[in-house]
């Protein structure tokens, strides 16, 4: 079907270029009429108007003498058209080498216009001659009395014997036309079709998940526009496919573990293995934490599923720094059991729009990885300032802090820097790829830094209410 395709593109084009010559030689047929009507018979109309009007000219009125019928015929001797006199137009068909009704040659309207002194034209098809007659009619008035007429006629030459002169330049001339359009023609559809048939065949290879090939780019025209774009969206592919790959495989490994560990504990409760009372409970335990650990998966999965499709956020203005000391507040026995300090230093007077539940959100994810991460008696710093037009909010801890590679990774999916300790304080990787997506909901902006041994910095700088207004 793809092939098929193809091949009608090139049909369409041939097709173009066919209507195209057919123009042309329409056009071409079109001027040779004009030429023949309007330039050759034309002329030749002249020509025989002008030798009559100059012949009746001589005729002085009255009678028709022997003398002006002499001069006739004389002229029509030496004259390329034969010329006829004739006293009665009764008589014209006598004079003429063909059969004639008079009355199709002169009727009476026509006689009403010779009697005015107008010529008549009359032009017709002659078996005698094989082509069609061109004749001139010219009355020979004395006062008002129509004494005879003057018909001059010719043969017309048929179009193929105006031409045949030219004939060989118009046919070399329409070879060398053909040819070039052909030529062109080709060019051009090798142009447009080449391209998109392998475009066709990566899109093919796309189609089965095959990114590894990529069109050639080898013009700056829509074309190699068209092939620029379609690697890109197959590179976007390829990443989005090595990402939903990665995830995928995340997935099952978080769960894979707690998965593991609810099925072999339930199975040794069900099968009476374990006896005791408080290995019982024991085993329920673990089963309940792992089943928790599940829990909390699925649900940042569908945070994180909802953040990145078309989420609406509830915007309004809010003071951060309320919202912060409202959410530290609920942090307090954590704080007083790990003997951690925290030091806030907020401005009070600045307002962001944005969803207070979402930023919530933010702060909790950043203060649930200082407090995991500071060991005890350290301290958690937490700063609310205007930055450049905008509020930036610090949240800082004295805890082991980040190597440099893995400070890259930060925020990617189900990445831990610390991934014993993040499954034993029931982390699931996703907290900072949430964060990012609820800060880039808000036009806002998320830096890290980190020092081995002495704790991780994050800045994070969001639009101020009057900056949106």
């Amino acid at each position: 079907m793809k092939r098929i395709k193809a091949l009608s593109l090139q049909k369409k084009l041939w097709l173009t270029i066919s209507l195209f010559l057919g123009a042309a030689v329409l056009f071409s047929y079109m001027m040779i009429v004009y030429i023949y009507e309007n330039i050759y018979i034309a002329n030749i109309e002249q020509n025989l108007l002008s030798e009559g009007m100059n012949l009746a000219k001589q005729y002085e009125g009255g009678p028709i003498d022997e003398s002006f019928k002499q001069k006739v015929e004389w002229l029509s001797e030496i004259s390329n058209a034969e010329i006829v006199l004739v006293n009665n137009p009764r008589e014209l068909s006598a004079c003429l080498p063909f059969e004639i009704d008079h009355h199709s040659i002169i009727n009476e309207k026509e006689r009403e216009q010779l009697l005015e002194g107008k010529t008549i034209t009359k032009k017709g098809y002659e078996q005698t001659f094989a082509r069609n007659i061109l004749g001139i009619i010219i009355p020979l008035l004395d006062k008002h009395r129509l004494m005879g007429i003057l018909y001059l006629y010719i043969p017309l030459a048929s179009i193929e014997e105006v031409f045949q002169q030219i004939q060989i330049f118009v046919l070399s001339g329409g070879a060398i036309f053909l040819f070039v359009t052909v030529f062109v023609g080709r060019k051009i559809i090798i142009h447009l079709t080449n391209p998109l048939k392998h475009m066709e065949h990566v899109a093919y290879k796309v189609s089965q998940g095959d990114f590894s090939e990529k069109v050639a780019v080898s013009t700056e025209d829509e074309i190699g526009q068209l092939a620029k774009a379609f690697n890109q969206m197959s590179s976007a592919l390829a990443e989005e496919d090595q990402r939903k790959k990665e995830f995928l495989a995340n997935v099952s490994h978080e769960l894979r573990t707690p998965l593991s560990y609810v099925k072999g504990y339930s199975e040794a409760l069900l099968d009476g293995v374990v006896q005791e009372e408080e290995q019982k409970q024991k085993y329920l335990k673990l089963i309940h934490r792992e089943a928790s650990r599940m829990q909390r998966l699925v649900r940042d999965l569908l945070d994180l599923a909802q953040l990145e499709g078309t989420y609406p956020l509830h915007q309004t203005p809010f003071s951060i720094a309320q919202l912060a000391e409202e959410t530290i507040e609920k942090y307090e026995p954590f704080l007083h059991e790990k003997n951690i300090h925290i030091e806030m230093n907020v401005d009070h007077d600045l307002i962001v729009v944005g969803d207070p539940d979402r930023i919530e959100q933010v702060l909790q994810n950043l203060i649930d990885n200082a407090l995991r991460y500071t060991e005890d008696g350290g301290t958690i710093r937490l700063e609310i300032a205007e930055k450049q037009g905008k509020c930036q909010m610090v949240i800082a801890d004295t805890g082991k802090g980040i190597s440099p590679h893995d400070l890259e990774r930060l925020g990617e999916r189900f990445f831990r820097a610390d991934r014993s300790r993040s499954r034993e304080h029931g982390g699931t990787g996703l907290g900072l790829a949430i964060v990012k997506q609820i800060i880039k909901l808000h036009n806002g902006s998320i830096h890290f830094e980190s020092e081995l041994g002495k704790g991780t910095t994050v800045s994070i700088l969001l639009p101020l209410y009057q900056e949106i207004r």
